[in-house]
């Protein structure tokens, strides 16, 4: 009597779904918690229809050109959503950046200095608590521009948690690590890139990041104010191909 060998063939695995494939992953839950966020703001105004106006009504009344033509130029500040969103940025950029080199030189000098730390602490905290507006009237009377008084209100905004978060940083270097550094008669240098820079660098990138939303915040609200062109420009005085006249703003002393 003869016996067939075992089958060596291993069974077949089940086809993977593509909702358990690492992409959908990530992207299931923001897709189902925005859907469901736009589904309840799409209820909620047909509840009350005399209120603000649901995602279907905005999408439909913003099409055109907005959304269709978001590149349009009809000459001066009539220019389209994108443009405009390049024209924040550029001012973002420049501010931020300006912001970042100074914020994390002035960190590191007021971090290893504890002469320096004590004499600007109190004047450092009293300047993080004022608002962004408050500093466009004074940047209106220095630079007599619309477009630097934005920058600089960018970066008088964004500077302080970069400058705290570095300076916190240095301070929360372990004592070992100094220890170990003069132990081995480190240089200056050394010390510097070997050791403080590795160790305050997650404080640092910490202050970065919340300075990129702060500068945001101040970019939309000055272009609200002040400025030609800009996203807050745009939210505030909507702007179309067709030449229509543009709602009163307030007037700005001449400086």
């Amino acid at each position: 009597m003869t016996t067939s060998p075992p089958s060596t063939l291993s069974p077949r695995r089940p086809v993977k779904s593509w909702l358990s494939s690492p992409l959908a992953n990530q992207i299931k839950a923001p897709v189902v918690c925005i859907g469901l966020t736009l589904l309840l703001w799409q209820l909620l105004t047909q509840i009350n229809r005399t209120g603000f106006p649901g995602p279907v009504e905005v999408i439909v009344q913003t099409w055109d050109p907005y959304i269709k033509d978001p590149f349009f130029d009809a000459g001066g500040t009539a220019k389209g959503l994108g443009l405009q969103l390049l024209i924040s940025l550029q001012r973002v950029a420049l501010g931020y950046s300006l912001a970042a080199i100074v914020g994390i030189g002035a960190g590191l000098a007021i971090g290893t200095n504890r002469f320096l730390r004590r004499g600007f602490d109190p004047l450092i905290q009293v300047l993080r608590t004022v608002p962004p507006l408050a500093w466009l009237p004074i940047s209106l009377l220095v630079f007599q521009q619309a477009d630097s008084a934005a920058i600089f209100v960018i970066f008088i905004t964004a500077i302080w948690p970069i400058i705290i978060n570095t300076a916190v940083g240095i301070n929360e270097i372990p004592q070992d690590y100094t220890n170990v550094a003069r132990v081995l008669r480190l240089s200056k240098r050394s010390y510097l890139i070997d050791i403080l820079m590795p160790a305050t660098a997650p404080y640092v990138f910490t202050g970065l990041r919340i300075a990129i939303g702060l500068a945001w915040l101040a970019i939309v609200a000055a272009e609200m104010l002040k400025a030609d062109g800009g996203i807050g420009f745009f939210i505030w005085m909507p702007t179309t191909p067709a030449a229509t006249p543009a709602p009163a703003r307030s007037s700005w002393p001449s400086w």
